[in-house]
């Protein structure tokens, strides 16, 4: 896997490509989900509430004001989940440590699965509401375009947040290949060079040639004497 580091990101100091980024499935899915949140929360809150004769404004889905905070608050919090996970996508190749990749993928699995379940209780909520509407408290039909694309896109958003959630898990499922990363990396620190061979604690390398020392040569000649004449 040339090129990819742990928890499916690129390898630490690698520059994220902005287009290869925004073609990836999670940044799709990333971004339809902040239009789906935003929808939610600008519907209710522009057109959510009706005027019935009085200063008193009345929430479209059968008058329950609980109807109306809760679509205003999971589409709020929702829009601004989108945009945080979004940038920490984006930053995701620069964190060193594989322990705070994991730590940031385990909230994206949390809170990505946790959000498409309030949102499925959205959905049954708001429809509920809306199906029990007495068209006498909606003078001229007001509201109801904005109520309708609340339920729809409460109900986009499940599909949305689900996918995100599998998305999250398989970065996860990778991350388990931790022969990507050495021990270094896994404190959030720089990978330690090899000791040099002049250094203290290197080994010595291994040489194949032995050492041959030359053969002492024996001079087994006996010594010679010349007698002297007298």
């Amino acid at each position: 896997m040339d090129g990819v580091g742990s928890f499916g990101a690129g390898r630490t100091g690698t520059a994220v490509d902005p287009i290869t980024f925004a073609k990836q499935p999670q940044t799709i899915l990333r971004v339809l989900s902040w239009i789906f949140s935003l929808v939610v929360f600008a519907s209710i809150v522009n057109e959510g509430y009706v005027n019935l004769g009085s200063e008193r404004l009345h929430c479209v889905f059968n008058k329950n004001a609980d109807a109306c905070n809760y679509g205003v608050f999971v589409g709020l919090v929702g829009l601004l989940a989108c945009s945080f996970f979004f940038l920490l996508d984006y930053k995701f190749s620069s964190i060193s440590s594989v322990k705070d990749r994991k730590k940031a993928v385990m909230l994206e699995i949390g809170f990505s699965g946790f959000w498409a379940f309030l949102y499925f209780v959205s959905f049954c909520f708001l429809a509920n509401q809306w199906s029990r509407t007495k068209t006498e408290n909606l003078p001229l039909n007001q509201g109801a375009d904005a109520a309708r694309a609340a339920i729809a896109f409460s109900f986009f958003s499940i599909i949305t947040w689900a996918g995100l959630t599998v998305r999250a898990v398989q970065k996860y499922l990778l991350g388990t290949d931790m022969t990507l990363f050495t021990t270094e990396h896994m404190d959030g620190g720089a990978p330690t060079q090899p000791y040099p061979s002049n250094s203290p604690g290197a080994v010595p390398p291994e040489t194949t040639e032995a050492y041959q020392s030359p053969p002492f040569t024996e001079n087994n000649t006996a010594p010679t004497y010349q007698v002297p004449i007298y």
